[in-house]
């Protein structure tokens, strides 16, 4: 599953080629998407750039944020309390689609998602 900074990152590079987001499309026939993630997109995306994102998010599998996810976003609230963490709702959110759908998540904001123990983060060097 594709966080949005991952996203972000595609569209300011120049060279897309270098960029996680083709090197995941190389690698596997579908990438995953929370709903959170395109309203993130679409919520920040100004009107020349719509149409660079419906395109975009065609190609993906778009997860719905639904009972379940919230269920385990409660989960994920309890268990960082614990620590005395927390996080903000929306990378909470994506969190929780990604642990229900048993999906990796790939991001640039490893630190939002790190103390979420149940939440397996693709990690690069």
């Amino acid at each position: 599953m594709i966080d949005t900074s991952v996203l972000i990152e595609y569209f300011r590079v120049r060279d897309k080629t270098n960029s996680r987001l083709v090197a995941h499309f190389r690698s596997f026939d579908q990438l995953f998407i929370s709903a959170v993630t395109e309203f993130e997109i679409f919520n920040g995306a100004s009107r020349p750039h719509q149409q660079f994102w419906v395109e975009l998010v065609s190609r993906l599998v778009v997860l719905p944020f639904d009972s379940q996810a919230t269920r385990e976003s409660t989960n994920i609230v309890s268990a960082l309390k614990t620590k005395r963490k927390s996080i903000d709702k929306p990378d909470l959110f994506i969190a929780a689609t990604a642990i229900v759908h048993d999906l990796p998540l790939d991001t640039h904001n490893v630190r939002h998602f790190r103390d979420i123990e149940a939440l397996r983060l693709v990690l690069y060097p």
